[in-house]
């Protein structure tokens, strides 16, 4: 039976270790998801490192917005890098772009080399290049092992197509990865369509609050859609499922 590379975005203690019992292969440790996520503490690396045994690769990223990166902040990203490696992660997850929406592969090239032995996972900033084809030619170039990518779209059932193209130009040079928007309700047909053997998701589900009293006249988030009141929580459930959906549609079960 074929079976598919399971990578768990997590943002907790909590959610590292339903990652893993749910089956998960790996965890890009983040922090700030609602900002496409940041650069864990590092007492939530250490910790992390320290309760799974799975794969963990935390995402170097100093803050939200743009990927267009300013020496202090590369100077930051070094430093994060050498942090993960004397903590004993498995990888990194970095993405750096040029002000023309191009890989900065001058950078990246020196984030990899860095971060060795780690692996190197070059994240959705992909998703923002000018011409997703010659990005991929460039991230191959700089030694990263892997894409994580949407297909260009806010999810990667939108962005199906394209990554089924990336699947089939990668030729096996580089893992294509894909992610966003993932769920069980609809990994079997994503799996099916892109041809991709690893696949990238949160498996969350919004726990909530214990608080007793909630002040009805102040919002400390303001995002449409996501409770004020609300603990995003990776669910072993989801990630078995996924797993489950993903592996019988590529073993033709489905």
């Amino acid at each position: 039976m074929e079976k598919i590379t399971l990578e768990i975005c997590a943002t907790s203690l909590a959610s590292c270790k339903a990652a893993q019992e749910g089956g998960a292969d790996r965890i890009e440790l983040c922090d700030n998801l609602l900002e496409g996520g940041t650069t864990p503490s590092y007492a939530t690396i250490k910790l992390a490192r320290e309760t799974v045994n799975i794969a963990l690769y935390p995402i170097i990223r100093p803050r939200g917005g743009d990927f267009l990166y300013s020496e202090e902040e590369l100077a930051i990203m070094k430093e994060d890098i050498l942090v993960c490696k004397e903590l004993g992660c498995d990888g990194v997850v970095i993405g750096l772009l040029t002000p023309d929406g191009k890989v900065d592969t001058a950078r990246t090239r020196e984030l990899v080399e860095l971060a060795k032995p780690m692996g190197v996972t070059f994240h959705r900033a992909f998703d923002m290049t000018a011409d997703p084809l010659r990005a991929l030619e460039d991230v191959i170039a700089t030694g990263c092992e892997r894409i994580l990518t949407s297909g260009q779209r806010n999810t990667a059932p939108e962005g199906a197509e394209l990554i089924a193209t990336l699947v089939e130009k990668a030729a096996g040079r580089i893992r294509i990865m894909a992610g966003s928007g993932l769920r069980d309700h609809n990994a079997a047909a994503l799996a099916a369509a892109t041809h991709a053997r690893e696949f990238h998701t949160t498996a969350k589900e919004y726990e909530d609050s214990k608080m007793t009293y909630r002040n009805p006249n102040v919002s400390m988030g303001g995002i449409p859609g996501v409770p004020e009141y609300g603990i995003a929580v990776t669910r072993a459930a989801t990630v078995r499922k996924i797993r489950e959906e993903t592996e019988k549609a590529l073993n033709g079960k489905i």
